[in-house]
């Protein structure tokens, strides 16, 4: 059977620490080595680097056009949109806010001790986090040309909402326009999944690097860094979720979790958002009894910006890159942090990898070095499925107290046991 991606990636994460180690610890010295070998990997890595850096900035810009262009219609939904709307984004800023604040208290990473490790081929130049006004002024951009070159996300983030509303404004004379960024956005796909497909290689290369310098602490912190993301994205999926919705529609937590189990397994399996769309939508109307008009406008906008389980792997991969390389965030600097994850979240619905590439882009933002992407990468495929899984309950979630709060939901509703009770005594 053919090997995954991930499957390839973990490959290529373990045999570049292998021979990276290799290099240390039996051939350090070695001409062969130390000058060809390592030479070979730093710009093998810098070139991946540079790929991925190069998918960003036009990745955003039109995955976030598409993205509003598809929205068009929210108006015609009134208060439900507006409640729909306003609930995904007060859901994102509590996953922003707890992930941060777990973040600064157990630091991940902090142990790894990989600063010193930065190859001059692909370091990036730190810089400071503006204060939020000079944030907020700066949002707007003099020169768009400027924006692009300088990869500005938060002024390019504007310039995307811009143009997917001046295309709303033009009705039907829009369709070529947003046929035109439909297409680019496809094209964007594949260009993200032909550099993905070279992951297992960059991420091989950046290993040999980091292999050479690597100590025990370092694997330590990576396991427990994964462990932090997880154990947040299983809090969020199986406590979070489940209680909102029963005090707010007074559906138990132990039905909610029941309605949600095939939701919960498939969208782990599959780790997309975009496949378990239809399993979403028949657990809403199927199993909940939320009608077809709120789950119907609900989940497609929810794929998009309901990205509660991306903030919080972003944000927690953000910082554990930060204190593993001694670059830490200061506290000042976490309001910030929080609203770039905030729109870039929102980003990053329906990009393949999207945690992987928005981390990508922090890293750029904050000037730290982009070889701690590769540990990111490595193990994305273990943090996406719980990201994935949180980002679809909290769908569902969403969705089932937008529908109690307009009376859009079965007063009756069937749980598993009784499914299977009327199923025997049909039979």
């Amino acid at each position: 059977m053919k090997k995954s991606l991930s499957g390839k990636i973990f490959a290529g994460l373990f045999a570049g620490l292998i021979i990276g180690t290799a290099i240390q610890y039996l051939f350090n010295g070695v001409t062969l080595m130390d000058t060809y070998v390592l030479g070979l990997a730093e710009g093998a890595g810098g070139m991946f680097v540079s790929l991925i850096k190069l998918l960003v900035v036009p990745l955003v810009y039109v995955s976030i056009v598409c993205g509003i262009v598809e929205l068009k219609d929210i108006t015609a939904f009134g208060r439900l949109g507006g409640k729909t709307f306003a609930l995904y984004i007060i859901n994102t800023i509590i996953a922003i806010t707890a992930a941060l604040t777990v973040g600064m208290i157990f630091q991940p990473g902090a142990d790894a001790n990989l600063a010193g490790t930065v190859s001059e081929a692909v370091e990036l130049t730190a810089t400071e986090t503006p204060d939020i006004f000079s944030l907020i002024v700066n949002i707007v951009p003099s020169n768009p040309v400027q924006a692009f070159a300088n990869g500005d996300m938060l002024q390019i983030i504007f310039m995307a909402i811009l143009t997917g509303l001046a295309i709303q404004a033009l009705d039907t004379r829009g369709g070529p326009a947003i046929k035109t960024f439909k297409m680019a956005n496809e094209i964007m796909m594949k260009l993200v999944g032909l550099v993905m497909s070279l992951a297992p290689f960059g991420v091989f290369a950046l290993m040999i690097q980091l292999g050479a310098t690597l100590d025990a602490n370092t694997l330590m912190s990576v396991a427990g860094y994964v462990a932090l993301v997880v154990s947040m994205l299983v809090f969020w999926i199986f406590f979070f979720y489940p209680m909102m919705v029963g005090l707010a529609t007074g559906i138990k937590p132990s039905e909610f979790l029941r309605h949600t189990r095939e939701q919960i397994l498939f969208s782990l399996s599959t780790a997309s958002s975009n496949a378990t769309i239809p399993v979403t939508m028949r657990t809403l109307t199927d199993k909940i009894g939320v009608s077809k008009s709120v789950a119907g406008f609900g989940v497609p906008l929810g794929a998009t910006m309901n990205m509660s389980g991306v903030s919080i792997y972003i944000a927690l991969a953000t910082l554990f890159v930060a204190n593993a390389f001694g670059q830490p965030i200061n506290s000042a600097d976490i309001f910030t942090l929080g609203l770039t994850i905030l729109l870039l979240s929102i980003g990053a619905g329906g990009v393949p990898g999207g945690g992987v590439v928005m981390v990508g882009v922090l890293l750029h933002q904050l000037g730290l070095p982009p070889e701690g992407l590769a540990i990111i990468a490595a193990v994305d495929r273990i943090n996406d499925m719980f990201c994935t899984s949180s980002n679809v309950v909290g769908d569902t979630a969403v969705n089932t107290i937008v529908a109690k709060s307009e009376n859009e939901i079965g007063t009756a509703v069937e749980t598993d046991s009784e499914l299977q009770a009327e199923r025997a005594t049909v039979s």
